[in-house]
């Protein structure tokens, strides 16, 4: 069965940084696209960027630019969220989220992923 499970959230000061896992199992993450999104309270659910496993980046929200950025371990066939200089604007519930590659591309939408992990709080408070 194909499953993501997250890990790393928690509670930090302004200007912190956490690093979110997503770990697969029962495929191999090298034949995926990677979204990360994230749904603050009463928000609609967005994507902040996706990744097809190349240095290329595609961020869906300016104000992540140059403080989150995406990278994967195959060994692990696991995924990270690296998210620096937080900000009380970024407190939300973070999901990666899969899509089969290849003929599918990155998306901001999150109706175009069929795979997701259970979500992790990410709380940014002084």
């Amino acid at each position: 069965q194909v499953q993501l499970v997250e890990s790393g959230g928690g509670l930090v000061q302004p200007g912190g940084s956490l690093r979110l896992s997503c770990e697969a199992s029962g495929f191999d993450l090298d034949g995926y696209v990677i979204g990360w999104f994230r749904q603050a309270p009463g928000k609609e659910r967005e994507g902040v960027l996706c990744s097809t496993g190349s240095d290329s980046v595609t961020y869906y929200v300016d104000s992540v630019k140059g403080r989150f950025t995406t990278s994967r371990d195959n060994a692990k066939n696991t995924v990270y969220l690296q998210m620096n200089s937080l900000k009380p604007e970024d407190t939300a519930v973070y999901y990666c989220a899969a899509r089969r590659s290849g003929y599918y591309s990155c998306s901001r939408y999150p109706a175009h992923f069929g795979s997701w992990g259970q979500g992790t709080q990410v709380t940014v408070s002084s």
